[in-house]
């Protein structure tokens, strides 16, 4: 199925196939053997049990009917908004009206400080943001090393990689509203509550913040999609939180 999308800021119509989705997401999987961090309590699954009923058709039930508990912050990948960091009781379902998006793919490797983090820089980010369309609202980042260990990886401690504050101030003034990448969180896992980057991406605290702007974070971008030009469609549950496990999906421009 090959559509037209016109890409509105520069009047440019792209050929996109629809037929061949590409998701981004990490599968929420019951257990430890998946991705985790911030001491996030496992995902866990159990059928509902009522009198002689029990939802589970493994243990003779008629079908299935089961409760889910988890943290969309620890348990995998998940969009955020404003209301992480807010206690306004802005939500996500409130927050994010639109779903589809131009995006641009980049991938970078973080670099070593003399305190032995790991950080995406400034420079890094102008110089991948160039041939980037104009008007484009999401950027996807990939960082390196890519394998698929990120979607076992336990990030609880590690002390994993993280987006410097100028870098994210770069992303705001090219109009990027839209931010997803492969790490548990743009900010140090361990920050004395700074919370930097989330603040400056959702300008945050201010009178005009950016409610309408998205975090995703721990998607899993494989080696072989290339970076570049991608339509982006962020599917999310209609959950009344500021976060829900989500579901970004790309689909690439056959003209780009």
């Amino acid at each position: 199925m090959h559509f037209t999308y016109t890409h509105a800021p520069t009047n440019t119509n792209y050929t996109l196939d629809m037929s061949a989705p590409i998701d981004i997401s990490i599968p929420l999987r019951e257990g430890m053997d998946t991705v985790n961090c911030f001491w996030a309590p496992p995902l866990s699954i159990s059928p509902v049990r009522a009198g002689e009923f029990v939802g589970d058709m493994q243990e003779g039930g008629l079908l299935n009917f089961k409760n889910v508990q988890l943290n969309p912050h620890g348990n995998g990948t998940h969009t955020e908004c404003v209301g992480h960091i807010s206690p306004d009781g802005y939500t996500l379902n409130q927050c994010l009206k639109q779903f589809v998006f131009p995006a641009w793919l980049i991938t970078l490797y973080p670099e070593k400080q003399e305190n032995g983090d790991r950080v995406v820089k400034k420079e890094q980010i102008k110089t991948a943001l160039e041939g980037m369309p104009k008007g484009t609202k999401a950027l996807i980042l990939r960082t390196m090393p890519n394998d698929d260990l990120k979607e076992i990886t336990n990030y609880s401690g590690a002390n994993p990689p993280y987006i410097d504050v100028a870098a994210t101030e770069h992303l705001v003034a090219q109009g990027i509203e839209h931010f997803l990448l492969d790490l548990p969180s743009v900010d140090r896992e361990e920050d004395e509550g700074a919370l930097a980057s989330h603040k400056c991406f959702w300008n945050y605290p201010s009178k005009t913040p950016r409610t309408h702007c998205t975090i995703t974070e721990l998607i899993y971008v494989r080696n072989e999609i290339k970076d570049g030009f991608y339509l982006l469609n962020i599917q999310i549950t209609s959950l009344e939180l500021d976060a829900s496990p989500s579901k970004p999906v790309l689909y690439k421009f056959l003209s780009f």
